[in-house]
């Protein structure tokens, strides 16, 4: 290794980032995602706007429609119409469920037979849907243990329910340790699928053919960079966390600074690949953006729990790196096992060979010779 060499060449990368200003990128970029998604992505569904028909008029269905009333996740307006005219204020968008609760209601219920509500809700967002249809079972649920304490004097059912990891139920919890992830998959990608294929566009890349500098040094130099300058971001993202979003931070931070350093290896060298087979740089950016962002959205665990896909994208999802960085990034936010479990250490040692591998593949591929 002639490090004289690197050294030149490093300070020769550093200067065209600093001239051609894509070091602002470098920090502006990761920040403006993780702003972005942060604030713009919401699983939590408020205010829901509710139609309640109450055909009953009993003491337990008023319980049952107080319980929506003072709610934040509804907006319940006792409705005096058929529903035929609630389902139409479905159809012009100015409602998103009806409640109705028939009639003989609480007659039913103190002579212990079946009682059935009906809920109509506007699926036109299956995820909105399914989260509002949890609420509603969540408030009914609380309701009949209520009108069973009143009706029998004994409270039958007893729920003690307890949030683990997330207490305080914050969708920032939840998203942000995930889009740090995302980040830090396509922004150093992306930086480094330019890094080689802007020689080849501007015929300096000859300068590298025509020099006694190895494979190696000339990939050492050009990511080296880039590299310094993503690890930066491992503590600005984190700062973003904890400081802005209020992300609580419970685990090892040794562990997330070097799965984190790891996580970089492995997105340079995606984006070294993708420089090395590419011949300009507009196919190398659209090319690396489909490979990181959007696998890197679907299987990172942001929207969908892994553990949650159907057959087929559980395994899918175990072929990307996201995965496997988004787990320990989860951990070391929310759970803090930490390297007491082997997941955690299995993982790590995915991450590394993820590393070894994607930047083997770009020295084997990368020609010190005209094509």
């Amino acid at each position: 290794m002639k490090w004289r060499v690197i050294k030149a060449y490093i300070v020769k990368e550093l200067t065209e980032l600093i001239r051609t200003r894509l070091i602002v990128m470098v920090y502006l970029m990761p920040s403006m995602i993780l702003l972005l998604f942060g604030y713009g992505i919401r699983m939590e569904v408020t205010h829901a706007r509710t139609i309640i028909l109450d055909y009953d008029q009993s003491h337990f269905s008023h319980m049952l429609t107080e319980k929506f009333e003072h709610s934040k996740y509804f907006d319940a307006q006792i409705g005096l119409m058929s529903e035929a005219q609630a389902l139409h204020q479905i159809k012009k968008a100015k409602a998103d469920m009806i409640l109705i609760i028939p009639a003989s209601f609480q007659k039913r219920l103190l002579h212990g037979q079946k009682s059935e509500i009906g809920l109509f809700i506007d699926g036109a967002f299956p995820t909105r849907a399914t989260t509002m249809e949890s609420y509603v079972q969540g408030v009914v649920l609380q309701a009949s243990q209520e009108a069973e304490n009143i009706a029998l004097k004994k409270g039958m059912i007893v729920i003690n329910n307890r949030n683990l990891f997330n207490q305080a139920m914050r969708d920032e919890n939840a998203m942000v340790p995930g889009l740090i992830g995302l980040v830090l998959l396509v922004a150093p990608a992306i930086l480094a699928a330019l890094l080689i294929v802007k020689e080849k566009e501007k015929g300096t890349i000859f300068n590298f053919y025509a020099s006694p500098v190895g494979k190696g040094e000339f990939l050492i130099a050009k990511l080296a960079p880039a590299f310094l300058l993503h690890s930066l971001n491992i503590f600005i993202l984190f700062l973003w966390a904890t400081y802005l979003f209020e992300v609580p931070f419970r685990g090892s931070f040794w562990l997330y600074w070097l799965s984190s350093e790891l996580y970089i290896f492995i997105s340079l060298g995606i984006g070294m690949l993708i420089s090395v087979v590419t011949r300009s740089q507009i196919a190398a950016v659209v090319m690396t953006v489909i490979v990181t962002l959007l696998p890197g959205f679907l299987y990172s665990g942001i929207i969908l729990p892994i553990s949650a896909m159907d057959k087929a994208s559980y395994i899918e999802a175990h072929f990307f790196p996201i995965m496997y960085y988004n787990h320990i990034l989860y951990d070391t936010f929310l759970i803090s096992q930490g390297i007491a479990s082997e997941k955690i250490v299995l993982y790590l040692g995915v991450l590394f060979l993820y590393a070894v591998i994607l930047l083997g593949l770009g020295t084997l591929f990368l020609k010190k010779e005209l094509r």
